[in-house]
């Protein structure tokens, strides 16, 4: 058997899973089924002799000919000169194959994925459906992975819908609590605040400035903002609340707090210039 039989086989092996990526990215079967094909002349072309991890290759392959076509798509939905009706993006001509799709992701879902940027639908779809790391959709949408990190929290608040007021502030509160004991050195407040198991992230340019890449668990977490944060203002990250640094009114390093359960499940540290251009940041009143 040739070696082209081999990675024809091997490829076989995979086809469902890429085809479903695909399907939940571009909402349409038939579109779904041209990318996988896509893909497969791309690989055939390149060779798999170095690769390890053939699976996750052929996923990055599969999303970045998605990601393609929804940029594709949202050009033309831009020319003011097309006369034809924008086409949604999970629209698919077989109502049988929609409904499949509604089944399995969920009807609303697929209305606000309709609504997403193409690298924000990208992050959410293949990190939160399908498990992929950061580091690895990082590369596929030209982003740091704490910027891709952000493409998909963005979306998935959007796919969560508009919140009751009492939740975006009870989150607040949360936040501006712990803001507070970190000025004050408060440990004992820090920990309350933190789930036992939360983690501290931080990209590669909030490193370079001292902070640890990752910090892990509730007492470390607030042994490493015991103290600090004196200079952070409260304020909101992409409509969640957050923290900010600034200096001269230049944002420097960006707090996005993930907060679940009233407490601070996850922070991360994001001073990378790229992705702080990149956030919508809204100051808020503080305590």
């Amino acid at each position: 058997m040739s070696a082209a039989d081999v990675l024809a086989g091997r490829f076989e092996e995979h086809r469902d899973r890429l085809t479903a990526v695909a399907h939940r990215l571009l909402g349409s079967r038939a579109e779904a089924e041209d990318a996988v094909q896509e893909a497969w002349l791309r690989v055939s072309r390149a060779g798999s002799a170095d690769v390890e991890n053939l699976g996750g290759w052929l996923t990055t392959v599969v999303a970045r000919v998605a990601l393609n076509q929804l940029r594709a798509r949202a050009s033309r939905r831009e020319d003011p000169l097309d006369d034809a009706p924008p086409s949604r993006l999970h629209a698919v001509a077989d109502p049988a194959e929609e409904a499949v799709l509604a089944d399995s992701v969920g009807l609303a879902l697929l209305v606000v994925l309709d609504q997403l940027a193409p690298a924000e639908r990208l992050a959410f779809v293949l990190h939160d459906l399908f498990d992929v790391p950061f580091d690895e959709i990082a590369p596929i949408v030209d982003r740091s992975p704490a910027a891709a990190r952000q493409l998909a929290s963005r979306a998935r608040r959007r796919v969560r819908g508009a919140e009751p007021p009492d939740a975006t502030q009870r989150r607040r509160e949360v936040v501006a609590a712990f803001l507070d004991a970190s000025r004050n050195g408060d440990f004992s407040a820090l920990l309350q605040l933190l789930h036992p198991e939360a983690v501290l992230r931080s990209d590669a340019v909030a490193t370079r400035m001292g902070a640890d890449a990752e910090v892990s668990g509730a007492t470390a977490v607030a042994r490493f903002f015991s103290g600090r944060a004196r200079a952070a203002r409260l304020v909101l990250v992409d409509g969640t609340p957050g923290a900010v640094w600034s200096l001269r009114g230049t944002p420097q390093v960006v707090f996005a707090f993930t907060v679940e359960d009233g407490v601070v499940t996850a922070i991360d540290l994001l001073a990378d210039p790229a992705t702080l251009a990149d956030l919508d940041l809204q100051p808020l009143g503080q305590r």
